[in-house]
């Protein structure tokens, strides 16, 4: 082998992204002399020649000589151009190397497969293998024994390349082969050979490119050289395809020069994530109070648009092709499944995300904040004490006032009381928090309040509708304190409908706060100083008995409730209450607030106001055909199956015959509810002899966007009272048993439960003979919340 070879076989060619155009540098390489080489500090090209063992150094056929770097140089410049030359014989003569232009039939004559011989084939989308050929199996198929060892069967459209030149290859071989290979790939070589074939517009195969860069076609040169070239995404490109055979031609210079950008941005990003990758790593082993906070991995842009997209992921919300990309490129460079549970699994192990993530707030893009704009305009109200309607105020604060409601309860938005008249009737008021006096149609509070819908109650916290100051300190009833609202007084015929009705802007001070477990204790009591409340029970169940024989529908049930104190600990504290809503204290709270409604609707029909009219049509269905069915959970669950869907009018009541009464407007939460805010503008405008604010079609448009919010709203609430109930019983002692319910049969003896203890449904296989309203004993198999998955087993023991 000549030196030139030798010289060219060691070259390296690298260039940089300061250097000059590689147009630049392929017209100039010709034309400098080897003194310009060496003196040139911006040639983006620079020659490596290896470590000779010593000071000497083969030169043409066989003579040695001592000699420095710069003669060394100067030589490989003159065999260079030697080489040229040679090749220029060799591109027309020997191999036939012809320009872009030219027909290619010559280079493309094809291969006969035949036994011994080394092919390389595509094993499936990820793997090419080296194998050779054993027999024909078939007609067109091939018997190969690859560089495994395994023999297998391919088709012809698998076979990539022939390696040329080799004869009776033995199997054993290949890897040593493949290895020899290797230490040839160098893709400067591909570089050089670009510079020569593009000045001379010429295409080359894998034998003519082995000629060029090795000086050698032998089957080993040849390999190596297709390699570089089915490898190559730079210099070359196929320019015909035959079978096992390829031409390849130089790409163009511009294109060559954005491939090698392209490749460099690549690199970089390559480098970028595994960065990433191990600072990832990194978090994954750190002690869970040591993990970096969230906030560092958005201070860099770089870190934040990886994390945002594994979080994108993690929800199925990508924006974008590019988080998507991005997402699974992260979590394949992980060794993880591409799949949401695993990005979900990788942001709780790096201390991104608390174990407990309620995903869905972020699904459903819940705003758990509130801007600097909007507390800004809500303290500037609570700054303001003016109310619009002082002189109109009835001053009820002699009156013994009770707030009822869950312990935690952070917004108190109504409250009653009571009294009996000299005729025995009873006279009931509903106290509701006067929202109103503080927000006005149309301000920043208000359209954040309707863009909102509703406030969100969650086991680990309450998003509420208004911001927590305003709600809290100017709206909210108060114990002890005088707050503004507006009462619905009415008084009770003795059958328990309304014989009398008013509605007043007022001022209250509530005397009591107490819970729905308090309020049942004192009902029970009966104690003298406590007369109003008993009042109220008695109200209570005359309006329930009077709804009753109007048709309506008793769906009270078991309710669970849960307060989770410390969500973002890996092991929180979870508390669970299980109420039932036939209970003295929330049958009295449910029946107020039903008789206040029919007091607003039948207000608004009797001086045509528009409002938010809610009805349900009664069911094609007696409900008495289920009066079979145990009173309760049993009966409810049957009885909502046959619901028709709730309907809306903004112009007069249409009937609800769930609840037995003519007309239903919710008014009691405007704190909580948008729908009842809208309630309250009417009432309050009609109240002070002003143009209502809204038209019916106004109030049907608004309600259009609320009832989407608060659909939304109340799935969350669902999931995340599931998933909270689901992680309380997955920390139950194994084989506990639980009361159950059988509330329906799905299949067979496959059977809806309702466990009593804890309030959720579930279903599970029942033994023979049970029926719809028996209560069985289950223990919990499995739970896990993250997958929303219970199962149960029926408890058959002694």
């Amino acid at each position: 082998m000549s030196m030139a070879v030798r010289a060219v076989n060691s070259c390296s060619i690298s260039r940089s992204a300061s250097s000059p155009s590689l147009s630049a540098f392929r017209c100039r390489l010709y034309h400098l002399s080897p003194s310009q080489v060496r003196q040139s500090p911006k040639l983006r090209f620079r020659f490596r020649f290896p470590v000779f063992r010593s000071r000497e150094l083969l030169i043409g056929h066989g003579s040695y000589r001592s000699c420095s770097f710069h003669s060394l140089m100067e030589s490989v410049m003159e065999e260079l151009e030697e080489i040229r030359a040679r090749k220029r014989i060799r591109a027309t003569s020997k191999m036939g190397v012809i320009g872009c232009g030219e027909l290619l039939v010559d280079k493309l004559e094809k291969r006969v497969l035949q036994k011994g011989l080394l092919v390389e084939f595509r094993k499936d989308s990820e793997r090419i293998l080296l194998a050779v050929a054993q027999k024909p199996d078939g007609k067109k198929n091939w018997m190969v024994t690859d560089q495994n060892g395994v023999t297998s069967s391919i088709k012809p459209q698998q076979i990539t390349f022939i390696v040329p030149g080799v004869e009776n290859f033995d199997h054993m071989e290949i890897t040593d082969f493949i290895q020899r290979a290797e230490s040839n790939l160098d893709e400067a070589l591909l570089e050089y050979a670009w510079v020569e074939l593009l000045e001379k517009k010429k295409s080359v195969t894998a034998e003519e490119l082995a000629e060029i860069i090795f000086g050698s076609t032998e089957p080993l040169e040849s390999y190596s050289a297709h390699v570089l070239l089915s490898k190559d995404e730079i210099y070359f490109s196929v320019v015909e395809a035959k079978g096992s055979r390829s031409v390849y031609g130089p790409r163009p210079t511009e294109q060559v020069e954005e491939l090698l950008r392209r490749k460099e941005a690549k690199v970089a990003a390559e480098k970028e994530l595994q960065d990433f990758v191990q600072l990832l790593k990194s978090a994954k082993t750190m002690p869970r109070y040591s993990k970096p906070p969230k906030g560092s991995w958005t201070v860099e842009e770089k870190t934040r648009h990886k994390i945002e997209s594994l979080e994108a992921y993690a929800i199925d919300a990508c924006k974008n092709d590019d988080q998507k990309r991005t997402a699974g490129t992260i979590l394949k460079a992980m060794g993880l499944a591409k799949l949401s549970s695993s990005a979900v699994n990788l942001l709780i192990d790096i201390g991104y995300f608390p174990v407990h993530i309620n995903l869905d707030v972020l699904k459903f893009n819940i705003h758990t904040e509130y801007s600097d704009k909007i507390i800004s305009a809500a303290e500037e109200l609570l700054s303001v004490s003016s109310d619009p309607d002082e002189m109109d105020r009835k001053d009820l604060t002699h009156l013994k006032v009770y707030a009822i409601d869950v312990d935690e309860a952070d917004e108190l938005d109504d409250a009653l009381s009571a009294t009996r008249l000299q005729d025995g009737r009873i006279k009931v008021w509903i106290h509701v928090a006067d929202a109103t006096s503080l927000v006005q149609p149309g301000s920043k509070i208000d359209r954040e309040a309707m863009r909102r819908g509703t406030s969100i109650f969650l086991p680990t916290s309450t998003i509420p509708m208004f911001p927590e100051k305003l709600a809290m300190e100017g709206m909210s009833l108060k114990q002890g304190k005088r707050c503004r609202a507006v009462t619905v007084s009415v008084i009770l015929h003795r059958d328990g409908s309304i014989a009398e009705y008013n509605i007043d802007n007022s001022i209250i001070k509530p005397t009591y706060m107490l819970t729905y477990e308090s309020a049942t204790e004192l009902i029970h009591l009966n104690l003298e100083e406590e007369a109003e409340l008993k009042l109220l029970s008695e109200a209570a169940v005359l309006r329930l008995q009077w709804r009753r024989q109007q048709g309506a529908i008793d769906t009270n049930t078991i309710e669970p409730r849960i307060k989770v104190a410390n969500p973002d600990d890996p092991e929180p504290s979870i508390n669970l209450y299980v109420e039932n809503q036939a209970e003295p204290a929330m049958r009295l709270v449910s029946e107020m607030m039903i008789l206040c409604g029919e007091v607003v609707a039948t207000f608004g029909s009797s001086n045509n106001i528009p409002l938010p009219y809610r009805g349900q049509p009664q069911s094609n269905i007696d409900a008495s055909a289920f009066d079979h069915l145990p009173e309760g959970p049993v009966r409810s669950s049957a009885l909502v199956k046959i619901m028709r869907a709730a309907e809306m009018d903004f112009r007069k009541p249409t009937r609800h015959g769930v609840l037995g009464i003519p007309g239903y407007v919710q008014f009691t939460s405007p704190i909580r509810r948008y729908m009842d805010l809208l309630a309250h503008y009417q009432i309050k405008a009609f109240l002070r002899k002003d143009s209502l604010p809204f038209s019916a079609g106004q109030l049907e448009g608004m309600a259009s966007l609320i009832n989407m919010h608060v659909r939304v709203a109340k799935r969350l609430q669902n999931s995340s009272l599931r998933y909270w109930l689901l992680e309380f019983l997955s920390r139950q002692p194994k084989g506990k048993k639980f009361r159950a319910l059988i509330l329906r049969f799905i299949k067979d003896r496959m059977a809806g439960l309702l466990l009593v203890e804890v309030g959720i449904q579930a279903s599970a296989f029942v033994s023979v003979g049970k029926q719809i309203g028996d209560e069985i004993e289950v223990r919990v198999e499995e739970a896990h919340p993250r997958d929303d998955v219970l199962s149960l087993e029926e408890f058959q023991g002694t």
